[in-house]
């Protein structure tokens, strides 16, 4: 993962909280992402090979499973993608700004995604208690929206959080440390 004193000033409280955030985005990311994509895969795979081409018998309600699935995987790639920087920037006037102008529309841009993904933290959430009384469920299977609605909130939030982190660090140092991938050491071999 990244390493918090790898910018060449001395470790904060607010860096090593990051830090620990890096790595949890990352583990629970990657694992959770990726038994989804195998359960996405596997399903998609199962059911229309198997089960509708040769059999003539599709799952009943694999869509809605997909779907559902889906949404755990953007969940899961949020907080994570942000962090690794993976969303898109559109940085056609950054040459054109003076550091200083570009360092506090950054700042700006943060606390405006902050307030607003808070903002969508709370609606999520309030969906969610709701989700049941208004009969919010998957087509075919009836599956309840409710708990996808608490962990889309949970997820959102911890991007919310994510973004705070960095408003602190680019307001203490002038920059955002962005999470930087492992590196393959055998690559380089």
């Amino acid at each position: 993962m990244s390493d918090p004193t790898a910018a060449g000033r001395p470790l904060t409280a607010v860096d090593a909280v990051l830090h620990v955030a890096d790595k949890l985005l990352a583990v629970i990311a990657l694992v959770g992402g990726g038994l989804t994509l195998v359960f996405l895969t596997g399903l998609s795979v199962f059911n229309v090979l198997v089960m509708r081409k040769a059999l003539n018998a599709p799952i009943k309600g694999a869509e809605d499973l997909l779907v559902l699935a889906l949404v755990l995987l953007v969940a899961f790639a949020i907080p994570f993608g942000a962090r690794l920087g993976a969303h898109i920037e559109i940085e056609v006037l950054e040459n054109a700004m003076s550091k200083r102008f570009a360092r506090v529309s950054l700042l700006a841009m943060k606390l405006l995604g902050m307030l607003i993904l808070a903002l969508m933290c709370g609606k999520l959430w309030d969906s969610g208690t709701n989700a049941a009384e208004f009969g919010e469920s998957s087509q075919t299977l009836l599956i309840s929206f409710t708990p996808f609605y608490y962990v889309l909130s949970v997820w959102v939030g911890l991007y919310a959080v994510v973004l705070l982190l960095e408003i602190w660090q680019l307001l203490r140092h002038g920059e955002v440390d962005k999470l930087m991938p492992p590196q393959d050491d055998a690559a380089g071999h």
